[in-house]
């Protein structure tokens, strides 16, 4: 009896990841554009399979400060738009199993200040204490309203390969 009282505990963990890691990657034409960001944050329930991320937009970092001072301004508009975020479920993952699972988050991506629904797969792996998430999608800009002006059409993808790696810890 104690046992599975111990059981359903560890099933209730919240996680909090401070530090997670977004890049992204546009391959363009002319040029490869590349960008990360370390100040994304997200809570995770594995009861309820809730999960939620907020990135803050100006923190990505470019090699080139032209690029990142583009970006802000005249893509992202991050002085209208500071922050990206998802609200969620992850669907696949089992508090039960350590190791690496195949999951897929599913709900609400708000970029640019437009929300769509999406299904975004990855990977989830349990470890004492610990879940670390990873994914790897692509966005469309114009599905976020994201324009990209006629002299620069061939710098920048129309497509952006986005990477997620969050290291989750006990509340």
């Amino acid at each position: 009896m104690a046992c599975l009282f111990a059981t359903g505990i560890l099933h209730a963990q919240k996680y909090r990841s401070e530090k997670g890691l977004i890049t992204f990657f546009s391959d363009g034409a002319i040029e490869d554009i590349a960008a990360e960001n370390v100040s994304a944050g997200s809570l995770f329930n594995s009861e309820t399979g809730e999960l939620v991320f907020i990135v803050p937009i100006k923190d990505f970092k470019f090699q080139k400060s032209l690029m990142r001072e583009h970006f802000n301004e005249k893509y992202m508009e991050t002085d209208k738009f500071p922050k990206s975020t998802f609200q969620g479920k992850l669907s696949g993952f089992s508090p039960d199993i350590s190791g690496e699972q195949k999951v897929k988050a599913i709900g609400k991506l708000t970029l640019h200040g437009v929300t769509k629904d999406v299904i975004i797969p990855g990977t989830a792996e349990l470890s004492p204490g610990r879940v670390n998430m990873k994914s790897k999608f692509i966005v469309k800009l114009k599905d976020f309203n994201i324009e990209i002006p006629t002299i620069v059409w061939k710098n920048i993808a129309e497509e952006i390969e986005l990477k997620i790696d969050f290291t989750y810890k006990t509340l």
